[in-house]
């Protein structure tokens, strides 16, 4: 026996596909501003009108920086066209892009060519180290540097 298709069964049809929508995007938007900090600087105009003069003074200063990790060793490189630097280091914080719940700042110390610390074994995937250091030269130097941890 084939039963009929009623305006009550399209209505209830429509109305859970939709009620299921609504909720998923809900859901999503929730994570999303519940996990993300969002906050890069409190005062982002201010920060503006410095913008340009400040990275014409970090490129200036012909840096290469990366990160490498190894275990529980995360090394910083941080050369120039004649080798290694040693900047003083400000700040430091090693973490995911999206959230804040894996930040940690390393305790890092010079060896002689490269900043090392000692931290907890990274899971995969991307991180970032927001560092501040400022040159020998006086010269304020930020920059996110990326490390992707190969599973």
């Amino acid at each position: 026996m084939i039963k009929e298709l009623k305006g009550w069964h399209v209505l209830a049809i429509f109305c859970t596909g939709f009620g299921i929508i609504i909720s998923v995007n809900l859901t999503m938007a929730f994570q999303a501003v519940s996990t993300f900090p969002g906050l890069e600087t409190r005062n982002s105009y201010m920060v503006s009108q410095v913008f340009d003069e400040e990275r014409a003074a970090q490129e200036a200063l012909g840096w290469d920086v990366r990160l490498e990790t190894t275990g529980d060793i995360l090394a910083l490189y941080i050369d120039d066209d004649i080798g290694p630097v040693v900047p003083h280091i400000q700040a430091a914080t090693l973490g995911r892009a999206t959230h804040v719940n894996e930040d940690m700042i390393p305790v890092f110390r010079h060896d002689g060519t490269k900043f090392v610390a000692t931290i907890p074994e990274l899971a995969p995937g991307n991180w970032n180290l927001r560092l501040a250091a400022v040159a020998p030269d006086g010269t304020d130097f930020r920059q996110r540097v990326v490390l992707r941890v190969r599973p």
